[in-house]
C-alpha cells in the first residue's frame, strides 16, 4: 500500500509520542519517591524502564536523522511550518524551536522504490556465427554483346564465429561491444563476365547462335579478304557463329564445314525476324535441279502451295489455284514431287485450257494416243480425280525401282522406270525429247514465286 502522508503529518506523530512517553515516566517517578518503602524492591523495575527510554530515544534520533536527509535532499522546499518542534533527546528539560522547510510534493516512498528496483542491467558474453560477404570481380568478355553480364562464378559467403558482449536493460539490447573474431571459412568470390562486343549488341546475338547472310558470300580458311575460299554461301543460309576473334571477322559452321565470314553480312533472327522463312524456302528452292529425284516430297507446306498457285497470271479458268490443295494431298500420300506434278499438267493441258482439259477434266491428256489423241484420252468426273490418277500411275511404273513399298502396301512395278529423275521420265512417258526440258521450266518458275 502507498504511503501519500505529508513529512510534517510524520513529524506530529512522533512529537506526540514523545510528549506521550515523558508523560508516562514523571508519573512513574513520582509513585517511586512517595514509596520509600518499596524502593528497593522495584529497583529492577525502574532499571529496565530506563532502558526502554534509552531504546526509544535511540529510535527517536534515528527517525530524526532519516527525516533531516530527506529534507536535505528535497528540490521544492518552499515554506516554513513554525507550528513543528523538534525536541532534543539529549535534554529532557527544555526544548528548542526548530523551524524547517517542508516539500509541498508529496514524496512516495513506494513508488521511487519501485521504479528503481524495476531497472535491470544484464550483460552476456557470446560466440555467434556470422557470414563473410564475397567480393565481386568483373572481367571483360569480347564474345558477349557490349553491356551484358553473364555470372561466370557464383560468388558464396563466408563464415566467421565472433565473440560479443551484449548489454541489456529491462531486455532490450543497449549496447554490443566485440572481443574478437575467428575466421572458420573463406568466401568464395564472385566473377562477373562483361561483354564488350559492338557487333553483338548490334545483331542481339551469342555464341552457338544461329545467323543468317545478308549476301552470296565467301567461307573463308582466315581472316583476310584474300584468304582462301573454302565454299560460297548463299543469301539467306544459316551458319553457326563459333567464336569472335576480331570485330571485323568471325568464326563459324556452314554444313559441317568451319571457316572465317566478315561480320558486315550477318544478321541474326532477333534483328531480322524474317530470316528464318527466308532460309527454309531458301534450301528449298537451292535443291531444285534437273538432276533431283522426283520419288522426294518437296518439303513444301500447305502455304507455300497456296503462295505458288494463288494469282498465276496465266490460269486464267483458276483451275491451279483451286487444286494447290489437291497437289499438296498428293505430294504427301503417295510420295511424289507435287511441284513436279503441277508442271506437267500445266505443260500438257496449256493452262487447262486444252479441249481434252476442258472437256474431259484430263489436265495431262492421260490415256491419249498421237494418232488419236481426244478420243483416247481419260475423261473424269472432276480435276482432282484425273491429278490422283497419273500420280500413282507414275509412282508404279515410272519413277521408282522394282520392289519399292509405295502406296496401299502395293510394290512398285517399274515397268518404264529408267531412273527417279524428269530426264529418266522422259524416255518413256513422253515422244517430244524437250518434254523434260519445258515440265523443268514450269517447276523453275513455281518455285522462284516462294521468293517473292
Amino acid at each position: 500500500m502507498a504511503d501519500n502522508r505529508q513529512l510534517t503529518d510524520v513529524f506530529r506523530e512522533l512529537q506526540e509520542t514523545r510528549l506521550q512517553y515523558e508523560a508516562q515516566n514523571t508519573k512513574k517517578s513520582t509513585k517511586v519517591h512517595k514509596s520509600t518503602a518499596n524502593y528497593v524492591g522495584k529497583t529492577s523495575y525502574i532499571q529496565s524502564t530506563h532502558k526502554k527510554t534509552i531504546s526509544i530515544s535511540i529510535v527517536f534520533l534515528i527517525l530524526l536523522f532519516a527525516m533531516v536527509i530527506a529534507l536535505f535532499w528535497s528540490t521544492s522546499i518552499s515554506a516554513k511550518d513554525e507550528s513543528i518542534q523538534l525536541y532534543s533527546s539529549l535534554s529532557d528539560a527544555t526544548k528548542d524551536s526548530v523551524s524547517i522547510e517542508i516539500n509541498r510534493h508529496r514524496l512516495n516512498a513506494h513508488n521511487i522504490i519501485i521504479s528503481n528496483a524495476a531497472l535491470e542491467v544484464v550483460k552476456e558474453q557470446v560466440i555467434e556465427e556470422q557470414e563473410i560477404p564475397f567480393d565481386t570481380l568483373y572481367t571483360q568478355r569480347s564474345t558477349l554483346p557490349k553491356g551484358e553480364e553473364v555470372i561466370l562464378q557464383a560468388g558464396v559467403n563466408g563464415k566467421k564465429n565472433v565473440t560479443l558482449v551484449r548489454e541489456y536493460q529491462n531486455g532490450e539490447l543497449e549496447n554490443e561491444t566485440t572481443l574478437n573474431e575467428e575466421k572458420i571459412q573463406d568466401y568464395i568470390p564472385q566473377i562477373i563476365d562483361v561483354g564488350t562486343s559492338e557487333f553483338l549488341h548490334k545483331i542481339k546475338a551469342h555464341l552457338k547462335d544461329t545467323l543468317y547472310l545478308i549476301k552470296d558470300t565467301p567461307l573463308r580458311d582466315g581472316m583476310e579478304s584474300n584468304s582462301k575460299e573454302i565454299a560460297e554461301i548463299k543469301q539467306y543460309f544459316d551458319v553457326v557463329l563459333l567464336d569472335l576473334p576480331s570485330e571485323e571477322w568471325c568464326k563459324v559452321s556452314y554444313e559441317g564445314m568451319e571457316g572465317y565470314l566478315p561480320t558486315s553480312c550477318l544478321t541474326s533472327a532477333t534483328v531480322s525476324p524474317t530470316m528464318p522463312e527466308k532460309n527454309r524456302i531458301q534450301k528449298i528452292v537451292i535443291k531444285l535441279d534437273m538432276d533431283m529425284p522426283l520419288n522426294h516430297v518437296s518439303g513444301l507446306t500447305l502455304a507455300d502451295y497456296k503462295k505458288m498457285f494463288t494469282n498465276l497470271p496465266n490460269d486464267r479458268n483458276k483451275i491451279f489455284q483451286d487444286n494447290y490443295e489437291v497437289f499438296y494431298n498428293v505430294e504427301k500420300k503417295y510420295n511424289i514431287n507435287g511441284v513436279f506434278l503441277a508442271s506437267m499438267a500445266i505443260h500438257e493441258s496449256a493452262w487447262g485450257t486444252s479441249q481434252i482439259a476442258k472437256d474431259k477434266k484430263n489436265l495431262f491428256g492421260y490415256g491419249s494416243y498421237d494418232a488419236t489423241p481426244y478420243e483416247s484420252s481419260y475423261e473424269f468426273d472432276t480435276y482432282a480425280e484425273g491429278i490422283e490418277l497419273v500420280a500413282k500411275v507414275l509412282v508404279k511404273y515410272y519413277i521408282n525401282p522394282i520392289g519399292t513399298k509405295i502406296y496401299n502396301n502395293e510394290k512398285a512395278l517399274a515397268t518404264y522406270y529408267n531412273g527417279p529423275t524428269i530426264a529418266d521420265v522422259n524416255i518413256r512417258y513422253a515422244s517430244d525429247t524437250e518434254w523434260h526440258t519445258k515440265v523443268y521450266n514450269y517447276m523453275e518458275m513455281l518455285y522462284k514465286r516462294l521468293e517473292r
